[in-house]
């Protein structure tokens, strides 16, 4: 007999089990006949954000989308909107490379017929402000992420919904501005998604409430890790000059990418943080540079994080080839624990009481690409008029990354007090496509 369900039939089961409960989730697990445990909420039903997670977002008014960024990124996001929804139209892009914006035309004519009009391709620094101007109703902001706060505050100030990219932030400074522009875009009923896209992804969303439902008890701690091997570089050529080279390289820099423990590691430091409903109050932390190539960032960090009720939590993250890999969450609880790399909960005594249904979702849904669904829920809450706001959290979770990145760089412990009121900016006092003092672009010595 086969296990598998009807879409409609999986609808009203679950439609039945309340509005709190996520499509493709499962009980929990008992034996025959024994009743499933009693359990004490973290938090109650309407106090967290759940999406709505349809392979497609809900037909609606046809809505014009810019650009900014087409390099791989920008790229990819375009196309995941365009699979997420029907009436799109790709009405503008901008880049500071003009090879890249006729790249991403032409590839749009050729394999979605969207046909961008040569006005309303931009190129430069300031492109950003062009593609927002030529009437979009929402912008997929994927420049490396130093310019981020930028592009959201100007899409703000204009009544634009934003998709960003993570990091939305590399310093301080832009951490106070995304802040500022997160309150703004709430209060002109603007939505806005970011790319920490485990928030749509369905195997974590029902894991989180599960956890919020009380399964893995009260939260004692976690560890999180991004190891891999090293990311990709651009090696200098004739003719580019310091900041074109630094931003073809962007990954590499610290300033273009707040450096991979901001710009990667941020996803995994996120779910603690979004599970947890909690922010770091202290960090202590290590890191070094061993076999980078370009750039003048570290390929590797151990981070302690101190939470503001006591807890602690363990940060790892590493670029070098030829070592372990490991990405992913574990988290641990009075009652039990969650990790990431099975999609289970056990409890204390090591029994699987929760685990994601995978066999269900591929019997429910056929999309399934976190990258594409965060663009569904971003699109049904713009056509819907119901404002949705990520930035503040996502903004706070890359700070985070930011305190461990600046307590590996010095060597002391750095809390959240000092770093959110930072003066830091990495922000170059004037920005344009020639000579930069590369004498500033050092890699940081702790203890100095």
């Amino acid at each position: 007999m086969s296990n598998k369900i009807s879409r409609k039939d999986f609808l009203s089961v679950s439609a039945l089990m309340g509005a709190g409960a996520l499509i493709g989730s499962s009980s929990v697990l008992t034996s025959c006949g024994e009743k499933a445990p009693a359990y004490t909420p973290l938090k109650q039903p309407g106090e967290y954000y759940i999406p709505n997670l349809p392979d497609m977002a809900d037909d609606g008014r046809e809505l014009k989308v810019g650009v900014i960024g087409c390099g791989g990124r920008g790229s990819g996001a375009v196309v995941d909107t365009l699979k997420a929804a029907n009436g799109i139209k790709v009405w503008a892009l901008g880049d500071v490379f003009p090879e890249r914006v006729e790249k991403l035309r032409a590839t749009l004519k050729e394999k979605f017929e969207q046909d961008v009009p040569a006005e309303n391709c931009f190129v430069g620094f300031d492109a950003y402000k062009k593609v927002i101007d030529s009437g979009v109703d929402y912008v997929i902001c994927t420049t490396p992420p130093t310019f981020r706060p930028l592009e959201f505050k100007y899409a703000t100030e204009k009544g634009v919904h934003a998709f960003l990219e993570k990091p939305i932030a590399v310093d301080p400074k832009g951490y106070r501005s995304v802040m500022a522009t997160a309150k703004q875009a709430k209060a002109k009923g603007l939505s806005v998604v970011t790319g920490t896209q485990r928030h749509h992804q369905r195997p974590y969303v029902e894991a989180f409430q599960k956890v919020q439902e009380g399964l893995i008890g009260e939260i004692t701690g976690g560890n999180v890790y991004w190891n891999q091997g090293m990311l990709w570089y651009r090696e200098r050529q004739k003719g580019w000059s310091d900041t074109e080279w630094m931003i073809r390289d962007w990954v590499n820099w610290k300033w273009l990418s707040g450096d991979h423990i901001v710009e990667q590691h941020v996803h995994n430091i996120d779910v603690f943080l979004w599970f947890s409903g909690l922010k770091p109050v202290k960090a202590t932390a290590f890191g070094a540079r061993h076999r980078r190539i370009t750039g003048d960032q570290y390929d590797q960090f151990s981070v302690d994080f101190e939470m503001e009720n006591g807890i602690h939590l363990h940060s790892m993250c590493r670029q070098i080839d030829g070592t372990s890999t490991n990405i992913g969450e574990y988290i641990q609880g009075t009652k039990g624990s969650w990790n990431s790399y099975d999609h289970e909960i056990k409890d204390l005594a090591g029994n699987v009481i929760w685990k994601f249904d995978k066999e269900a979702e591929e019997a429910t849904y056929q999309q399934r690409n976190p990258y594409t669904l965060e663009h569904v829920d971003l699109i049904n809450h713009i056509r819907s008029g119901e404002s949705h706001v990520e930035a503040e959290e996502c903004v706070i979770s890359c700070l985070a990354g930011i305190m461990g990145r600046e307590a590996a760089y010095t060597g002391a412990t750095v809390t959240w007090d000092e770093i959110s009121q930072s003066d830091l900016n990495y922000m170059p006092e004037e920005l344009e496509m020639g000579k930069m003092d590369m004498s500033k672009y050092t890699v940081p010595v702790p203890g100095k």
